[in-house]
């Protein structure tokens, strides 16, 4: 059978991108720094933002309120678009596509596009540092090492963490 130059290359495209969760599996999985990137996982589960959503009125004052309903809303409709383009593109997790890469912390639901831990941590980061700009040192490399610890993980492919980042930038700016 012949494929088509498109077909082949995504073919390619996706073959590459296992490849680079199974180095990304493998680089990480000594002791202390799959703990770590299970930890940041952990957190960016929603543990962090929500302490932060709870703790910015009492740092800031109730003004602050306003930026913690905002990262509310943007968390609600986050979930929301990324429930749906989930259930339309249903693309499995990397775990479950080779056998060298292991679990490295328990999915949320089935599929793995986009990753909603990454647009969450980018929209909540980019609403924080919209109004507290002393935050960034703080937030930003956090939701960096949130979005490496889903490819780490095994349960995310870099595609996904992209496209998390890419809504979860509309999300945050729109907010």
């Amino acid at each position: 059978m012949i494929e088509t130059g498109g077909a082949s290359l995504a073919h390619r495209w996706a073959e590459w991108e296992l490849a680079c969760c199974g180095w990304a599996n493998r680089v990480c999985r000594r002791g202390q720094i799959r703990v770590f990137f299970s930890i940041v996982s952990r957190l960016g589960d929603g543990v962090l933002w929500y302490m932060l959503m709870a703790l910015l009125p009492l740092i800031y004052g109730m003004s602050a309120l306003e930026v913690s309903m905002r990262m509310g809303l943007a968390s609600l409709v986050g979930v929301i678009i990324y429930k749906i383009v989930k259930a339309l593109t249903e693309r499995p997790r990397p775990y479950t596509q080779r056998d060298d890469i292991q679990l490295g912390a328990a999915p949320l639901d089935r599929y793995s596009f986009p990753s909603g831990h990454t647009l969450h941590a980018i929209s909540f980061s980019l609403i924080a540092i919209h109004f507290y700009p002393e935050l960034a040192w703080l937030l930003a490399p956090f939701a960096a090492l949130v979005a490496v610890s889903r490819v780490v993980l095994g349960l995310h492919y870099p595609t996904d963490v992209l496209a998390g980042a890419g809504i979860g930038m509309m999300l945050g700016l729109v907010a």
